[in-house]
């Protein structure tokens, strides 16, 4: 069998991503199994730093299949998150499951990333999903869709079929920043919570589009958004804060790293089961 084309990735961690993996090295109860690469596993990253939760970095290439991961996650993916119990070391996958276990198991560590008044917490839950379900898949449709000639020829213009996946991405993007609080910065108010953190990490990928697909993003540039430039000031209020971020500068690798991983996308030859869910027609697996 052809080893999978993430195999020989870049082994680790670059620039101050690479400082911080150094520093979370020694023995910790609380153990994380990550990628550099991962979007999913710079949500718990994210978590992790801003609370200040001492935790052990792990790198593995899941591709891989170590089998230190491959005994803790039976689907041998990144994050996994091995967590101190009565009963030993257990683990826990998926990001928001792990987002939402860490907000509950660290409540004494600030910030609390979720209201405490019960349907706060319930609506930001909401907007939390709808990154998942909703800007997550497109995100992905968008950059891997390739075009045909049907497009070009469909009457609609260039790349046509592109443009469609474009609008639909930038749709959903609105739709959320509807939902922010008004002067924010960050979705829910002045605090970081757990809805940007489940977005940060695409939001802070979208240069990959401007590089690899015709057109770029299409998102709008200041006083350019027309009778929707109020929301997109709101987003890129909001996109600002979370790149000025320290936790995001220090969870992120360079550029250059990304660089391959992206191109498989755009080309829509990756195999990851985020990759394959897409060209399915599929949502997050």
């Amino acid at each position: 069998m052809p080893a999978h084309p993430d195999s020989d990735l870049h082994p680790e961690a670059t620039g101050r991503a690479k400082t911080l993996v150094d520093s979370h090295r020694g023995q910790q109860t609380l153990k994380l199994y990550a990628g550099w690469f991962c979007p999913f596993v710079q949500r718990v990253w994210l978590a992790l730093e801003e609370k200040q939760i001492p935790y052990q970095y792990i790198e593995v290439n899941p591709y891989n299949k170590p089998r230190s991961l491959l005994t803790l996650n039976p689907r041998g993916l990144v994050p996994t998150l091995q967590c101190p119990t009565e009963s030993g070391p257990r683990p826990l996958y998926e990001s928001t499951v792990i987002l939402e276990y860490l907000e509950e198991a660290y409540a004494d560590h600030t910030p609390q990333f979720l209201p405490k008044d019960a349907y706060e917490r319930a609506r930001a839950r909401i907007w939390m999903d709808y990154v998942t379900s909703r800007i997550i898949p497109a995100f992905h449709r968008f950059l891997q869709y390739q075009s045909t000639e049907e497009d070009d020829d469909s009457g609609a213009g260039k790349h046509a079929g592109l443009q469609q996946m474009r609008q639909e991405f930038l749709n959903h993007l609105k739709t959320w920043t509807t939902q922010m609080h008004s002067e924010g910065p960050f979705f829910l108010g002045s605090e970081i919570s757990l809805p940007d953190l489940v977005l940060a990490p695409w939001a802070v990928r979208l240069w990959v589009f401007d590089e690899f697909k015709s057109g770029g993003t299409g998102l709008p540039e200041e006083e350019q958004g027309g009778e929707d430039e109020k929301v997109w000031a709101r987003w890129r209020k909001w996109l600002s804060a979370i790149e000025s971020r320290e936790s995001i500068q220090n969870t992120t690798s360079e550029t250059k790293h990304y660089m391959p991983i992206y191109k498989r996308y755009a080309d829509n030859t990756a195999q990851s089961e985020l990759a394959k869910a897409t060209r399915a027609g599929r949502g997050v697996p």
